[in-house]
């Protein structure tokens, strides 16, 4: 009885543990894009600070929308014709919602910078996602 309690104690602590270090990585990850966003705009601090609450709420309504997308995937096999067409039509909603996201984000911005100064924000997010792609390449090849 002690084995299976120090078992379940110690899955426990693990999976806590797990967890608390993907919200580390998380934000680790997150201080980097910072970083990175600002030195590569050459924001000044007036335009960081117009610039960062709108990025931030447009990042986390994304994220929202994107695990939305992804949530009750189900077995295709098991399901119905008629539910098949109702996440259909989920997924074209959803994906008109992250459209009209995206409209307000850059008119948002718009308020912030040039159209110039936007593309210049695309670029270097671009840049960012792809060193991290090549990182986690990288990270994942050399543990093999």
């Amino acid at each position: 009885m002690k084995k299976i309690l120090f078992i379940i104690l110690f899955l426990n602590a693990s999976i806590y543990a797990v967890a608390q270090d993907k919200d580390e990585h998380r934000e680790k990850i997150k201080a980097l894009k910072t970083a990175y966003i600002t030195e590569g705009m050459n924001l000044t601090a007036r335009e960081a600070q117009q610039f960062w609450p709108v990025y931030n709420e447009y990042v986390e309504k994304r994220r929202q929308l994107y695990r939305q997308e992804r949530a009750e995937v189900e077995n295709i096999e098991c399901i119905s014709e008629d539910k098949a067409n109702a996440k259909l039509d989920e997924y074209v909603a959803l994906e008109r919602e992250d459209y009209l996201l995206k409209k307000k984000y850059y008119n948002d911005l718009k308020q912030i910078f040039s159209a110039r100064r936007i593309m210049q924000l695309k670029k270097v997010e671009d840049e960012f996602n792809h060193k991290m792609m090549l990182e986690y390449r990288q990270r994942k090849e050399s543990k093999k």
